[in-house]
């Protein structure tokens, strides 16, 4: 069998890569889309180096839209084939997907706009709401750490991975000629403890390992760290300076913990009595995704919830779904904290209000995870005077302040001590994805120095015999 990477190769979004058998059948895993690169994304979005009506069938990992969002695409270029993963996946796929479709819409009536004032025609959006719903029916639910057969010559079984609700390592058992070859794609790690969800399990042994190396050269901060420099950042932005705290946030996961953590800071009395809003269609429907699967959640949530039935709501917070009263969050000036999406600062309604806040010093925009180099958010990070949003220059006089520790990947020891539950001997050959090439070219050298071995990084559409 072969194995092409076709996204997320020496890069951190466009997760694809095509696993392709003897009898020619096509396994793809993850179908994510490329996001932060502006006009280039449409393009490679576009052309994905494979026929969508040849793919068999689509295994995901987890459904971050960097790993599922590609799959309407598909959907609407011919492809009928199957998609599986967990459960939860599948739900929070069920409302990711569409409202991707309605942005990829909204977006290209915006630009369809500019183009008619240029004389130019107008173009097609990526995919719309409605090839959305429609490659729902496509999709299989699974659970965790149960055998499901593809096929007589493919077997299944999906393992935690604690990155996300749902998410899990991709654990193939592929059989050609009578010899059986182990696969293992790990999509993204989470961290060793989650605030929400259950520690990542071990999965089993493999012949081949693809893995993620999104912080292949850092180290995070403990998680207590983190959630107290949160509490700092809410009182000096809220209490001490009286200004707006705008964190940008993805709308699933992060923004939960987010809440989930503000919800306990509520319940011990040590959070100001201010107003919290969670402005995010999605990630307001991805929180009653996750009132449904308390399955996923570690010990520490479910005692909470043994006197607090509900751990992503108290009197302060808001969930705010219509555009009118996200508008009307711009128009306060009193001290408030404004959780939106999308978390890299690109897209949703989180660019309307950094650009109408960003220029007042007494606010503070909060980066709580990580920013491609290419995104608005990465240009705030590094330090730019002024940022263009929406085509306006902004001027950056807000504090600009980061916490990693909320990141939901693993750092360089974390993925390591994960991916150490495997027999080293065994495995045939490591490929890394889903990270810059230097953090892969320094988690490469530590993978070398614990004993992995034969360890590649490949290229956009390099293509290697297993």
């Amino acid at each position: 069998m072969k194995i092409k990477f076709l996204g997320a190769a020496r890069e951190v979004t466009g997760s694809k890569h095509l696993i392709t058998t003897l009898n020619g059948k096509k396994i793809l895993l993850d179908c994510g889309v490329y996001q932060g690169k502006g006009l280039e994304t449409d393009a490679m979005n576009r052309n994905i180096g494979i026929e969508p009506h040849e793919v068999d069938h689509i295994v995901l990992t987890h459904g971050h839209i960097d790993h599922s969002g590609l799959i309407p695409y598909f959907y609407r270029h011919g492809f009928r084939g199957s998609v599986i993963c967990t459960h939860a996946t599948r739900d929070l796929c069920s409302i990711m997907l569409p409202d991707s479709g309605h942005i990829q819409e909204s977006d290209t009536q915006r630009f369809n706009k500019k183009r008619a004032y240029q004389g130019l025609p107008p173009v097609e959006p990526l995919y719309t709401k409605e090839d959305a719903d429609n490659c729902m029916e496509l999709f299989i639910g699974i659970p965790y750490n149960r055998k499901f057969y593809i096929d007589h010559e493919t077997k299944l079984k999906i393992t935690n991975t604690g990155h996300m609700l749902g998410s899990g390592v991709v654990n193939l058992e592929i059989t050609e000629n009578g010899k059986m070859t182990r696969v293992a794609y790990t999509g993204d790690i989470g961290r060793p403890e989650n605030r929400i969800l259950r520690s990542p399990d071990a999965f089993p042994q493999c012949d081949y390992l693809i893995t993620e190396s999104t912080y292949g050269n850092r180290l995070h901060p403990h998680r207590q760290s983190a959630e107290g420099e949160l509490l700092r950042v809410v009182n000096e932005t809220c209490v001490d300076k009286g200004g707006k705290l705008i964190i940008p946030s993805f709308a699933i996961g992060r923004a939960q913990e987010l809440v989930h953590v503000l919800n306990n800071y509520y319940n011990d009395g040590l959070l100001p009595r201010i107003q919290i809003y969670l402005d995010s269609p999605l990630a307001v429907n991805a929180t009653e995704i996750f009132r449904m699967h308390p399955e996923c959640f570690n010990k520490e949530v479910l005692e909470v919830m043994e006197t607090d039935p509900d751990p992503f709501g108290f009197s302060t917070l808001h969930y705010i779904k219509r555009a009118e009263d996200s508008k009307k969050l711009n128009e306060m000036n009193k001290p408030c904290i404004i959780i939106s999406a999308s978390g890299m600062m690109e897209a949703g309604r989180i660019k309307h209000h950094i650009a109408n806040n960003i220029s007042n010093p007494a606010n503070t925009i909060l980066a709580v995870g990580y920013c491609a180099p290419t995104t608005l958010g990465a240009r705030i990070l590094r330090g730019d005077t002024e940022v263009s949003i929406f085509g306006t220059l902004h001027q950056v006089r807000a504090d600009i302040e980061r916490i990693e520790a909320f990141s939901g990947h693993g750092d360089a020891e974390e993925m390591l001590s994960f991916i150490s539950c495997q027999d080293k001997a065994q495995i045939k050959k490591v490929f890394l994805v889903h990270g810059e090439i230097e953090a892969q070219s320094a988690y490469a050298e530590k993978l070398t120095s614990a004993g992995f071995s034969n360890i590649e990084i490949p290229e956009v559409g390099e293509e290697f015999e297993l």
